[in-house]
């Protein structure tokens, strides 16, 4: 007998798993793309330096989003992979160079700067991948008989490209304001200057988005314009976060600005959820759709609960010792 609704609870998990990834990593990805605009070289090993030692950490939840979405919804890999083979190794591929680039780039001399782009590039195309995936999600997937049908293309829209810069540029505001709060001097200043910037072209792109969004197809559009509820409030609440942003930047706080970027992202995340719950494949697929048999989600979320615990527990045990600002001359290198 069913007890429990797993498949609901699986979603909730990887749900949570997701945003934990955008989150966490989204800042370090965030400081790569900064990368190559830092006032100084020094400046540049502080802002590895302030990512270093959570950076591995930050992609245990991408880890285990992953494996969890493989094992309670098969049918999601059944289609969203082949829909986006290019998409998953440019992000792969990106995330490989960076991680690479963290050590290479301390112990090179005459070669640095090609660590440098690796860092910077790996970011990039990581994040912009990450951008397209959500892009592509938004438009949906062409499918028959639960197989993907479309091209190997199809991934690559304009409005998929949108996206993608959206996430950059969101990021990198995760970045900046990561920054602010975790360096000092000459660092600390460029990242208060170029954090509102950051944030109009977030707010004009997301904007964009936002409006675009209820046009890309029939469902969206119908739960947009019928449902006055909770898909209008989030993004009202996201304004909030971004005013609370400006604010606490013009006011020279230094963790504030940090925090209400992380509530800028929780708030879009939600609309996105609200506006296609609870189809894990859109425009046919929902989450009972895409799960697998019950004793095999049963089988698997015992596991996890006696590894999410541990996870939690070493990531902030981690940010607590590695707490505090990052200085020259001091740090994980």
């Amino acid at each position: 007998m069913e007890l429990l609704d797993l498949a609901l609870i699986w979603a909730f998990i990887i749900g949570f798993g997701v945003i934990m990834y955008v989150l966490m990593d989204g800042f370090d990805l965030g400081v790569g793309i900064l990368f190559p605009f830092a006032p100084s070289e020094p400046d540049r090993d502080i802002m590895m330096n302030s990512v270093a030692p959570v950076w591995d950490g930050n992609e245990t939840w991408l880890v285990l989003g992953g494996a969890g979405l493989l094992g309670a919804f098969p049918l999601v890999y059944s289609i969203v992979i082949p829909a986006l083979y290019i998409g998953v190794f440019l992000m792969l591929a990106g995330l490989i160079f960076r991680g690479i680039a963290f050590e290479f780039r301390f112990k090179a001399r005459s070669s640095r700067y090609l660590w440098n782009w690796a860092f910077a590039g790996g970011s990039t195309v990581a994040a912009f991948a990450q951008g397209v995936v959500v892009g592509t999600y938004i438009q949906g997937y062409e499918t028959a008989n639960g197989v993907f049908t479309g091209g190997a293309l199809d991934w690559l829209t304009p409005f998929t490209v949108l996206t993608g810069l959206g996430l950059l540029a969101g990021y990198a505001l995760l970045g900046s304001t990561w920054l602010i709060m975790k360096t000092e001097g000459q660092l600390q200043e460029w990242a208060y200057k170029i954090t509102l910037p950051l944030l109009i072209a977030v707010l004009v792109v997301f904007g964009i988005i936002g409006i675009w969004t209820p046009f890309v197809d029939d469902m969206v559009r119908e739960r947009w314009f019928s449902n006055l509820g909770i898909i209008w409030v989030l993004p009202a609440l996201t304004l909030l976060c971004a005013f609370q942003v400006f604010r606490s930047v013009r006011n020279r706080s230094e963790g504030m600005p940090f925090v209400a970027t992380m509530g800028l992202f929780i708030t879009t995340y939600l609309g996105l959820v609200a506006s296609r719950w609870p189809y894990l494949v859109p425009p046919e697929y929902t989450l009972w759709d895409a799960a697998s048999a019950y004793d095999s989600q049963l089988f698997l979320l015992i596991g996890l609960l006696i590894v999410i615990p541990f996870v939690l527990v070493y990531t902030a045990w981690t940010y607590w010792v590695f707490r505090g600002k990052v200085r020259a001359g001091e740090g994980y290198h």
